[in-house]
């Protein structure tokens, strides 16, 4: 069986969305006759930890450990909660305090790629030896953060192995980029590298065909498009909740508060009260302090239910109950591709899908592709409104339903045998 060293820093316990990918890869590599042999830090600063997912990994997996150095941990001793956010990739921008401007700037300009950048160099020190005793010809890596992918580079370039890089977001395009008050000489320095990682990996792979065009303007390595995707598991068929629920599972920042939809809500809630009676909002996850202001300025606070963080299990429950699933993207051509994992987990669930983005968001192809809701952008109006009142009397009627075409090869077992057929081998 072909050994793969795969170097990750998001591992259970870490919680959210970055550390599924992987996780679900490794239960499925034996499958196509590899074997997986993990590197990951041995003390992260996880900014969100979900237990769960650690019953999801297979017992006799051969993980190796590195200490790591995080700045995260001296910056928290002042402001853990704004740290987090700040390691989460979360930014708000108003309002800021001198303390948040400059923890900004230090991240964006002395933290090259990221602050995660101090695990390399014993990474490639450590790992020589383990390349050697465990006969590995074959690492990938994966980002964010992006500074995994500089062990990558090192290993490619001191040890000749095969090296696949894994990009599960963007680099240098990415939203949040823009608000980390780069100088011109970091912004270059980000570039940079991003190229040399670009101009080096084997193989290479994205999660969108958004990212992989931007790629292919840099590099002529062969790219392919490895979506997330959703776990084939016996999930127990839960009973609909009897009110007519729109629920959204995640992160809801500041860039992604659909103000047209809380405006549709508003309206529908003072014109039908029959609306008015069933309607709930059910958001699980972190939600902005500019989203509840902005809920609270359409009078939707007595419909709303704020559930806090979920573990992955108790998500699931959650989307497979809600009448409606909300997807909702910042509304910027830096986010066209974003394709977020949930988008998967929500076709899966059965659930009509309503999404909301940018123009050009390849998530709505998608959803239109397999027939499992309609997306709009941010500046739609009647649209909404029109398909909330058409959705809301198939739920009177107890037929809102939706079945979704084509999801199969989202599934995470599909996706793993389309990596290791792009897995470089000597």
């Amino acid at each position: 069986m072909k050994k793969v060293l795969i170097i990750t820093y998001y591992w259970p316990p870490a919680g959210g969305p970055g550390v599924q990918r992987w996780l679900n890869f490794v239960r499925y590599l034996r499958d196509f006759g590899v074997e997986p042999v993990l590197y990951i830090p041995e003390n992260p600063h996880y900014p969100i930890v979900d237990k769960s997912f650690l019953e999801e990994i297979p017992n006799d997996i051969k993980i190796y450990k590195g200490p790591i150095f995080e700045p995260y941990r001296l910056a928290g001793l002042v402001s853990r909660k704004k740290t987090n956010q700040i390691s989460s990739g979360i930014i708000d921008t108003k309002n800021q305090s001198f303390l948040e401007k400059a923890m900004l700037w230090v991240r964006g300009n002395l933290f090259i790629p990221d602050a995660r950048k101090f695990w390399v160099k014993p990474s490639v020190r450590y790992l020589s030896e383990i390349l050697r005793s465990e006969g590995i010809k074959t690492i990938t890596t994966t980002g964010p953060p992006h500074s995994v992918h500089l062990i990558g580079y090192r290993l490619k370039q001191e040890y000749r192995v095969q090296w696949l890089a894994d990009f599960r977001d963007p680099w240098t395009s990415i939203g949040y980029h823009e608000k980390l008050k780069l100088t011109k000489a970091a912004r270059q320095k980000h570039q940079r590298l991003e190229r040399m990682v670009l101009n080096t990996a084997d193989r290479i792979t994205v999660t969108s065909l958004t990212t992989k065009n931007e790629f292919e303007a840099v590099t002529s390595r062969p790219i392919e498009v490895i979506t997330n995707g959703y776990q084939e598991i016996p999930v127990r068929k839960e009973e609909l909740d009897d009110k007519f629920t729109i629920s959204h599972i995640g992160s809801l920042l500041t860039g992604r508060n659909p103000k047209n939809l809380w405006k549709v809500l508003s309206e529908l809630i003072s014109e039908n009260v029959d609306f008015k009676n069933a309607v709930q909002l059910r958001l699980a996850g972190i939600v902005s302090k500019d989203v509840l202001e902005t809920l609270a300025g359409f009078d939707l606070e007595p419909y709303l239910k704020l559930e806090g963080y979920l573990s992955h299990s108790e998500a699931l429950k959650v989307q497979r109950k809600s009448q409606i699933l909300l997807l909702a993207e910042i509304d910027s051509k830096e986010t066209k591709g974003i394709i977020p994992g949930k988008l998967f987990e929500y076709m899966a669930a059965g659930r009509p899908i309503l999404g909301l983005g940018p123009k050009g968001w390849e998530v709505g192809t998608l959803i239109a592709e397999t027939q499992s809701g309609k997306t709009f952008d941010y500046q739609e109006h009647s649209q909404i409104k029109k398909l909330l009142l058409e959705w809301f009397a198939d739920y009177q009627q107890g037929k809102l339903t939706v079945t979704s075409v084509g999801i199969e090869k989202y599934s995470r077992r599909a996706l793993t045998e389309k990596l290791v057929n792009n897995l470089p081998w000597e």
